[in-house]
């Protein structure tokens, strides 16, 4: 599942038990197993690429990037 931060971010939490911690080599949840879904990959990298295409998603000044 895709949820939005308080920031107004993406992040990817595991379906059947809500985790937000993957192993990314074997793209499945460390708290109970369950593989991530391709098509909730790329339903993330779509979500990410829209959050950074929005002007409010521009780090503040002072967070290493001027």
């Amino acid at each position: 599942m895709i949820f939005t931060n308080p920031a107004g971010a993406p992040e990817l939490a595991c379906d059947e038990c809500g985790c937000r911690w993957f192993d990314r080599m074997t793209n499945a949840c460390y708290e109970c197993g369950t593989p991530v879904p391709e098509a909730e990959q790329v339903a993330f990298q779509e979500a990410l690429a829209a959050f950074a295409a929005r002007s409010d998603a521009v780090s503040p000044k002072g967070c290493g990037n001027g």
